[in-house]
């Protein structure tokens, strides 16, 4: 017999979920597909200003579409994963053209769109349309995994398949309209407040008569899931050059690759290539700034800073000279905007 997951579940949320969110107590599937887009991979606190910025800038899904990518990039510079950017705009611009400027009103349609996933999908469908689809994101997993005791590995896609089939099984049965945007919202909160990955805080969870890993005791074991990616490190050369008047030499980056699509310093793999790049008579004056490492998901970026004052038609790569107050505006990498703010 299966559990009735969604009764406390949604109870709970109405009382105890977070529902002073700006992204919450609404049905704009814009602005819901928005916050869906910029919480992967990214704490709420992050989130919570860049949200209202895009708001202000691009308060619905046809000023998105309009706008240039590289203003959507500059906005989104700093949240990381630039690839949720480009495909931001992607998406808006196919909601414009291909549906008239409205979402699509169920789960299987919106996963066409671009950088719109199942679990997205699910969850712009049942929080706004009231669809009985189910969302499998890290926290959900979580939470479902140790209700269940499901033990399986999820790094094996046939067992992932099977845990989305149980988070179907659990889903809200009647009044959906109501129900189905409370229990997704639910279990996302769950996740996110009281069944942490760590120390989580079974005394205060709904379902913790339903719980098999915390009849267990050992809630941490679960999800299970064995494949890890490997870390690497890459140390790179950063050609800093400005001229007198604070114009910088910036190239947009090729795609894919790190910080695709964004305007960057010149990068290489060695100083002795950054100089070879660097006209003879102006070699001297290059000047090594501190070193420092940015960490992306899967990678220790270690970063060499060569700064150096030039003409502006000193240099033949490919790139452009851009003005000082032309390139805040430009979307750049967190730690390019962070160097030239620091100036």
């Amino acid at each position: 017999m299966a559990i009735d997951l969604a009764t406390p579940v949604v109870r709970w949320q109405q009382s105890h979920g977070r529902n002073d969110l700006p992204w919450q107590a609404t049905r704009d599937p814009y602005r819901v597909w928005l916050s869906e887009i910029m919480l992967q991979q990214t704490q709420v606190v992050t989130v919570l200003d860049y949200f209202a910025r895009f708001l202000q800038r691009f308060p619905d899904v046809r000023a998105l579409a309009a706008a240039h990518l590289d203003e959507v990039l500059a906005l989104w510079s700093g949240l990381g994963y630039y690839s949720r950017a480009r495909n931001l705009h992607a998406c808006a611009v196919q909601v414009v053209a291909l549906h008239g400027g409205e979402f699509p009103r169920n789960a299987e349609t919106l996963q066409t769109l671009p950088g719109i996933g199942r679990s997205t999908a699910a969850a712009v469908a049942s929080i706004c349309f009231g669809e009985r689809v189910a969302i499998l994101d890290g926290n959900v997993k979580r939470v479902l995994t140790r209700v269940l005791g499901f033990n399986a590995d999820l790094a094996v896609a046939a067992n992932e398949r099977a845990l989305w089939a149980q988070a179907t099984e659990l889903l809200p049965q009647r009044d959906l309209q109501r129900a189905m945007p409370r229990y997704t919202q639910g279990v996302m909160d769950l996740g996110a407040t009281v069944c942490t990955a760590r120390k989580p805080v079974c005394d205060a969870c709904p379902v913790a008569k339903l719980c098999v890993a915390r009849r267990e005791g050992q809630p941490e074991r679960y999800p299970v899931k064995t494949r890890k990616l490997k870390r690497s490190a890459q140390s790179l050369w950063l050609l800093w050059a400005q001229t007198r008047d604070g114009a910088v030499w910036l190239r947009q980056r090729p795609t894919p690759g790190v910080w695709a699509g964004l305007y960057c310093f010149e990068l290489f793999d060695s100083r002795e290539a950054l100089e070879a790049t660097v006209p003879a008579k102006y070699r001297a004056a290059l000047q090594d700034e501190a070193v420092f490492t940015h960490v992306l998901t899967h990678k220790d970026l270690h970063l060499h800073p060569v700064r150096v004052l030039l003409p502006s038609r000193a240099l033949n790569t490919a790139g452009s000279w851009h003005a000082a107050d032309a390139w805040p505006q430009l979307g750049l990498p967190a730690p390019v905007r962070k160097l030239l703010q620091q100036g």
